[in-house]
Order: C-alpha cells, then structure tokens, then sequence
C-alpha cells in the first residue's frame, strides 16, 4: 500500500546535505587522481594501491563504532561531526606534498580516520531529525547532495589536471577550499535537536546492545558478505584504463557513476518510504552483480561507461534504503551504535576485500578480482531475500 508524503524534510537535513556536498567535492577531487597518482608519479604496485584502500577504508569502518557510541552516550552528535570533517579537511595538504606511497598511506589513514568519526554520528543526526514516514527521503535527499559533490568533484579534478598539464598536486592543494565551506557551513548551521535527559548508559554493553531486532543483525550479516567482495572503487579506475578509457577522462567515470546517483537516490529513498526498502536493496545487490561481471569481461571504453552508469544506478538503489532500513530496525538511544557497528563489520571486510582483489589482479586476472564481487553481491542478495522472507514467515505464524 503506498503511504502518502505529508512532511517536509527538516532544516537540519538540508543543511547536513550541503555540508556533504563540499566534504565531497573536497574528497573526490582527491580520490579521482590518487590511484593514477600513486601509479604514475609515485611509482607503486597494484597490491601498494590494494594496501593503502584498504587500510584506508578499513580505518574508517573501525572508527565508526567508536564515534557512534560515544555521541549515543553523550546524547549529541554535533561536535563529533565537526571534528570528523575538520581532520579530513586539514589533511588535504598532505597528498600535495607527498614524495613517497607512505606518505599517501598517513594521508589516506588520517582522511578515513575523520569520515569515521563523522559519518555514525551524522547518519544518527538524520534519524533523529526526520519522521519514520520521511526517513527514506531524508536518507535519499542527503546522498543527492553528497553525491552532487562526487558529481563535481571529479569534474573539476579533471579540468584541472588536463588545464594544468597533470599536475596532480595542484589538484590536492586546491581541493582544501571546499572542505573549509563544509565545515564552517556545519558549524553555524547545524542544530542539535533537544532531547528528553536521561542516564548516560553505555552502548556497547550486552544488555543494551540485545535491544537491537534481530533483523539488524540479519543486515548486518549481509553488509559482512557483500563488502567481502566490494574491494575498493580505485579498481575500477584502473581497469577502465587498462581496457582503453584515456588517463585524462578517467576521472569523468566517476562524474558519470555520481551523475546517475545523485539522479536516483532521492526518488528511490521517497519509493522505499511508500512501497519499502528490502526489495529495492535486493535490487541494488542484482545490479552491482552486473556491474562486476561487466568489468571482468568488457572490451571497449563504451562498455566501461555504460558499466560506470549502472554502478551509478546500483549506489541509487543501496546506499540510503540501506541506512533507513537500519534506522527502522533500532531503538533511538541506539541510533548511533547501530550504524557504527554496521560499518566496523564492513571495515572488516574492506581490508582483505582489498588486498584479495590486488593479488587477484596480479596473480590471476583482472577479471578475477571483479568476479568475486560479483559472486559476493550474489550471495549476500540470497542471504538478506531469505533472512526477511524467513522473518515475515515467522511473523505471520505467530
């Protein structure tokens, strides 16, 4: 039964949405060049880049956790996402002035260490502003914004490093600036939504942590299985170079991913408030499937970037249903432990998913490392359309 959209998304949504988009722009510009900086101007190998992904994000997930509780237990969300998008900020200058690949590893550690201590606490801030009916949007409107700037962000960087004669370094120092705006713009414009006061407990301990429904621990399981195979995005730049597609175009591909992300999050995020968000995920998981045998066995640059497109599509259909279903699943006191846990999970996964899809490539094939996603996505589609079929059965025997 389709549910009507009565409300609009709060202040607080908007605001938290236009913070992502220059955190993004600021973070793409990077992310975009960086593999083909560590490669080309650095001189490392495809495990180095494996590696430093992975430790990377893998710090991130880690973190999570960590900031989630703690802005459960405080009860305020606000100044952990400060300091999370203050320390990605600052470390910008570090890849401008990097002469080695550890230098790009402390840089990627201390950039993935403030998105994880900012992301449980904004993803919990969200929740905590938006209706249970409005979730799914105000998820989706966020990821629209935030994708905007991965929309831009790669946009410039490539404009910048075809201007400049690529001048990967240029690129690094000038994407400071729009990190600066999403911090002050988080800083004056964010409001803390009042609550009721209450004990301080802790998140982590068991008695409270057997609060969360047991089809959180479901997705959870999901998320583990998935991200076992979704090894870090730098290898699907690198094999659009290596089928055909120019150095200079290759941060395009991610313009092209953003572009019909940031289209379909917000439709999909209002679609999964009306008609639900399992089936929509389940869809997401299909098309990444797709998207990673397409890669194994693609030939030419337009198949890259029709692959590129539907990557994008598979984003739309995840990222936000993905976290209004966890919302859904948990208590509000929980909020920010929830999807800190969610993500310490995938965190485990990243690094060995990353490394695993290096040595693949090297020791294999390339089309190795993109069959596994594909089979990872398969499996996790299977587990999370039984795990709620299995619920729903149970429900309606009770």
């Amino acid at each position: 039964m389709f549910k009507p959209f009565r409300q609009r998304l709060p202040r607080n949504v908007w605001i938290l949405g236009f913070v992502s988009l220059f955190a993004d722009i600021n973070s793409k510009m990077v992310q975009s060049i960086l593999p083909l900086f560590l490669v080309s101007v650095l001189g490392a190998n495809l495990m180095t880049v494996g590696l430093i992904e992975g430790i990377a994000e893998s710090t991130a997930s880690v973190v999570k956790i960590g900031s989630g509780a703690l802005s459960d237990y405080w009860q305020r969300r606000k100044a952990l996402a400060v300091v999370g998008y203050g320390l990605s900020t600052l470390v910008t200058a570090l890849f401008a002035v990097a002469s080695s690949p550890s230098w790009v590893l402390v840089a990627r550690f201390a950039d993935r260490l403030g998105k994880g201590i900012r992301v449980a606490p904004r993803n919990a801030l969200v929740a905590d502003t938006a209706t249970p009916e409005t979730r799914g949007a105000a998820y989706g409107l966020r990821q629209t914004l935030d994708t905007i700037g991965s929309f831009l962000g790669p946009l410039f960087a490539a404009a910048l490093l075809s201007g400049s004669g690529q001048n990967f370094r240029l690129v690094f120092w000038l994407a400071f600036l729009p990190g600066v705006v999403a911090v002050l713009l988080l800083v004056i414009g964010i409001r803390e939504p009042s609550k009721p006061s209450t004990a301080r407990q802790n998140p982590l301990k068991w008695r409270m942590l057997k609060n969360l429904d047991r089809r959180y621990w479901l997705l959870l399981a999901v998320a583990l299985l998935f991200n076992m195979g979704n090894s870090s995005d730098a290898f699907l730049l690198l094999r659009a170079q290596q089928i055909g597609v120019a150095t200079a175009l290759i941060p395009l591909s991610l313009v092209v991913i953003n572009l019909i992300y940031g289209c379909s999050a917000y439709p999909v995020g209002v679609l999964s408030d009306r008609i639900g968000r399992v089936g929509l995920l389940l869809g997401g998981f299909v098309v990444f499937a797709c998207v990673y045998l397409g890669f194994a066995f693609a030939q030419s640059p337009w198949q890259v970037w029709l692959l590129f497109a539907c990557y994008g599509l598979y984003l739309g259909l995840s990222q936000g249903v993905l976290l209004a279903l966890v919302a859904d699943q948990v208590p509000a006191t929980l909020r920010g432990t929830a999807f800190g846990l969610i993500n310490l999970v995938t965190g485990v996964a990243l690094l060995p998913a990353s490394l695993l899809a290096g040595w693949l490539w090297q020791q294999v094939s390339p089309q190795a490392t993109f069959l596994l996603g594909g089979g990872c996505a398969v499996a996790a589609a299977l587990l999370l359309g039984l795990g709620y079929r299995q619920g729903n059965a149970q429900n309606h025997s009770r």
